[in-house]
């Protein structure tokens, strides 16, 4: 099992930091998108 993983994880390494920032980038849209309608 741990050989599977490390196998998982090296194959998903390069793709780690974008899935990061694309998860990120959603949490802010929805996060300013929440906070939107109580500036105006």
């Amino acid at each position: 099992m741990l050989t599977e993983l490390k196998s998982i994880l090296s194959r998903a390494a390069p793709t780690l930091g974008q899935d990061l920032a694309g998860a990120s980038a959603l949490v802010l849209m929805l996060l300013v998108g929440l906070h939107v309608p109580t500036m105006i």
